[in-house]
């Protein structure tokens, strides 16, 4: 078991040369479109299509000079193809380019966020289905309410990912849009025809309209999709560092053998990764507000969103792909400590029977309000002198005379309260 993490895949997909790969490949089908309609002589597609390529060393010194990215990389690319190159980036706008090639990078990184938020949800349900009938108690405001199960806790993570796995999907699809329109997106110098074939070479949707640029509301709802999956992953993660607590050590996050917790204390082992999680889901929320703020630009646009983007776009995907390895690996090893649970189960000395006790008294005809002020005195009682409640309830003659000594010993019984979790697990299919 060892905590490890390799991003070949996502870091190479947001790497600069893929970036500029992926621009090259819309200059390409441009040609390819133009070259079709007779606008590209043959001999100049081949030579485009042989020799079109770029130097990342020699960009950066263009660029160092011109202060244009896309100029930099064009004359990289004309220095690779020669007097053909004429023909390379016809009527188009820096901006058909960048946002065209970020569809393509966006859609192949929704599918990887996908395929790994999918592979987590499997190591999820699968932990949830190996605890679903062990007993622990359920919290509210941090306090003892009433017992439920390790299972079903999990269980509502796997609920919440499955529905932020669907946004996801629908983000993926929806970011997936180019546009080849020109300057301010009316085809006055490259025709609709041009940005259709373009597409369906790309395996793009194009934008019904675009300024000169794409509407950014597209790039919001990823990275929504993506803090969505975040916001799982801390809701996750922040429960398991709460109960990793020494005081109530039910669920521990894996600690490997030549880990150490702290440089002064060797007896600590801390929730790090989780605090991770929780920690990095805060730098993805507020990249999703910058990405709301990139919907409002200048008239056809400025390029206020264009720096904004280099970082929280690669930033996200890989760390939400980092997150989520994270957590295959702290949920699929992770601790788990059943007879400290149910230690903790009895902590209250049978105070979180309170409501079986309420309605079991309701039952015998007793009005709600009286029932509950007999109760609560009881359960007061219970907190202020550590008495067990079941005690207090038999001694007290206004519940015995309703209730008999085995009725009243029957509510304090575990059974009940795990009863419908077979029920509801069988919503999410066979185990």
């Amino acid at each position: 078991m060892i905590e490890r993490y390799s991003l070949p895949e996502m870091k190479k997909l947001w790497s600069r040369e893929n970036r500029y790969r992926n621009w090259l490949k819309v200059e390409i089908a441009v040609c390819r479109a133009y070259a079709q309609r007779g606008r590209i002589p043959p001999e100049d597609m081949k030579i485009i299509e042989e020799n079109a390529d770029f130097d990342i060393k020699e960009i950066d010194r263009i660029e160092n000079d011109v202060k244009h990215d896309v100029i930099a990389f064009l004359t990289s690319v004309a220095n690779h193809v020669g007097d053909s190159s004429r023909f390379i980036h016809m009527g188009l706008t820096s901006s058909d380019v960048l946002d065209t090639a970020n569809a393509l990078l966006l859609r192949d990184s929704s599918d990887m966020i996908i395929k790994s938020a999918e592979e987590f949800r499997k190591i999820l349900y699968k932990k949830a289905v190996q605890y679903k009938m062990t007993p622990i108690i359920g919290r509210s405001h941090g306090i003892h309410a009433e017992p439920t199960t390790i299972g079903l806790k999990m269980l509502t993570w796997v609920d919440d990912l499955d529905r932020a796995v669907v946004l996801m999907k629908h983000a993926g699809d929806n970011v997936a849009r180019g546009k080849i329109s020109g300057a301010v997106g009316n085809y006055a110098n490259v025709s609709p025809e041009i940005e259709e074939e373009v597409m369906n070479a790309l395996d793009l949707n194009a934008a019904y309209v675009s300024s000169q640029i794409v509407s950014r509301d597209v790039y919001a709802d990823y990275l929504y999709g993506v803090a969505r999956i975040a916001s799982v992953l801390s809701k996750a993660a922040l429960q398991i560092r709460l109960l990793q607590r020494t005081e109530t050590r039910e669920l521990e996050e894996p600690f490997t053998s030549k880990q150490k917790g702290s440089s002064a204390m060797p007896h600590k082992r801390n929730p790090v990764i989780c605090e991770r999680i929780c920690g990095l889901t805060r730098i993805i929320k507020n990249n999703l507000i910058t990405t709301l703020d990139n919907i409002n630009l200048w008239d056809e646009r400025d390029i206020s969103h264009s720096s904004a983007e280099r970082i929280i776009l690669p930033d996200s995907s890989i760390l939400i792909d980092y997150m989520l390895d994270k957590m295959k690996f702290v949920i699929k090893n992770m601790n788990v400590y059943p007879d400290n649970a149910l230690k903790n189960i009895d902590h209250t000395n049978g105070l979180i029977y309170s409501q079986k006790a309420l309605l079991k008294m309701i039952e015998t005809g007793i009005m709600r309000e009286k029932a509950y002020r007999i109760i609560q005195e009881n359960a007061m009682k219970s907190w202020e002198e550590k008495t067990p409640l079941m005690d207090l309830l038999l001694s007290d003659k206004r519940i015995t005379a309703r209730l008999s000594e085995d009725e009243i010993k029957s509510i304090f019984d575990i059974e009940p309260f795990l009863k419908n979790i077979e029920t509801i697990f069988k919503r999410f299919g066979d185990d």
